[in-house]
């Protein structure tokens, strides 16, 4: 499945929100516009499902609490409410929507707890009359509150994707959001993983445990991977020959390359001094390959050259074919955004408001659809309109 629709009320800088999605979206804007936010819900989407130490509770609890969640252009209905619409990739028509509307009393003495819950279920049916043609009906699964929640008002500060004995109807929406895969690699974490001490993220998002997951790939899948890996390497990487994944003496997992080199076996490295560009290749290429839930990337155009830049997008195509997932990318790369492949109806832009972001499908902007017929790229009829204003005007 993939996530088709999305709506937003009052969540971070988004007062209103409601947008469309394909398998891949590319998400532009200026600065401080919200695209890690816009990417958040989705994180959030995913703590609140998880069965292991997750939940509604410890998902508000780990993205600041409500307050900081909650928009701060919302005034008159300060509750924050999200709801998605889920379905497979290739058919036209939604399977789920799940909304969950999120509130607390002003003195915030009393838990977050939810105002609403519903899943909904969208289901074929076709009309007796006219063409005959087969239309979803929306069929109510799940509403609450329900009898039970009014006579235990304490049942509010859970959901039902949360509790695994209560979404059995239900239960692919919560595996595909504890499925949603976060990834912003940080190169010095992946070399020096074990100097570093400090928070455990969910999923890994910075990469400081990337080697146990190679690691723990079973053998036959991480052979193919690497071999996928190596064939884009090569043509990526000036005098790369192979990659390898090898333990040292200790046990501890590493991944090798061989370099072509003067000397008869090659010059070899692991990723303690790899470039940071050929680290967050691997990572963001590992990524892609692992196939799944959604998976979100920011910036994936750091440390590397906008020639591999302009590759990404194709790359992505390449390998969905055969491990199918739904990719977020924010980017401000011109290079990135230069792929013929790309089209308008990929690209959403966000531009900041004094009443919040709004969220743009490129194909609604007339101008951009004017010069992309026109012959530009996609990035170039795009990013200008991401400004952030006259950056030659910037001093000290």
């Amino acid at each position: 499945m993939i996530v088709k629709r999305l709506i937003l009320k009052n969540w971070r800088n988004f007062k209103n929100v409601d947008v469309t999605f394909g398998d891949r979206v590319f998400l532009v804007g200026p600065n401080a516009a919200g695209k890690s936010n816009f990417l958040e819900v989705f994180r959030f989407l995913r703590d609140v499902a998880r069965s292991d130490g997750g939940g509604l509770q410890k998902a508000i609890e780990t993205a600041g609490g409500l307050k900081k969640i909650r928009c701060l252009a919302a005034r008159k209905n300060p509750n924050v409410e999200i709801s998605v619409y889920l379905g497979e990739a290739n058919e036209k028509n939604s399977k789920w929507r799940y909304t969950i509307n999120i509130g607390q009393d002003s003195k915030q003495k009393e838990k977050p707890h939810l105002i609403s819950e519903r899943i909904a279920r969208f289901e074929p049916r076709e009309m007796k009359f006219g063409s005959g043609r087969v239309h979803s009906h929306l069929k109510i699964v799940k509403s609450r509150p329900d009898e039970e929640d009014v006579a235990d008002p304490r049942r509010l500060t859970q959901t039902l994707l949360e509790q695994t004995f209560a979404n059995r109807d239900f239960r692919e929406i919560a595996s595909f959001f504890e499925d949603v895969r976060y990834l912003h690699l940080v190169p010095q974490l992946v070399r020096h993983s074990s100097e570093f001490v400090g928070p455990q993220f969910v999923g890994d998002p910075f990469g400081l445990k990337f080697m146990d997951r190679v690691a723990r790939t079973d053998v036959a899948h991480r052979r193919k991977f690497l071999s996928r890996i190596e064939g884009a390497l090569k043509i990526a990487v000036p005098h790369f020959k192979q990659l390898k994944y090898v333990e040292d003496e200790r046990g501890k997992p590493h991944v090798e390359v061989v370099y072509s080199h003067w000397r008869p076996g090659g010059a070899r490295q692991r990723e303690d001094q790899f470039s940071d560009g050929t680290i967050r290749l691997i990572g963001l290429f590992w990524a892609l390959l692992e196939s799944g839930g959604p998976l979100l990337l920011e910036e994936p155009e750091l440390s590397l050259n906008n020639e591999i830049v302009r590759r990404i997008p194709s790359l992505m195509n390449d390998v969905m074919i055969d491990y199918p997932r739904q990719v977020f990318v924010s980017t401000h790369s011109y290079a990135l955004l230069s792929d013929p492949g790309i089209g308008l109806e990929e690209v959403l832009l966000l531009r900041p408001h004094r009443e919040g972001t709004t969220v743009t499908s490129a194909t609604q902007i007339e101008d951009a659809k004017l010069l992309v017929e026109g012959g530009m790229t996609v990035g170039e009829a795009v990013l200008p309109l991401a400004s952030s204003g006259d950056a030659s005007a910037m001093k000290l």
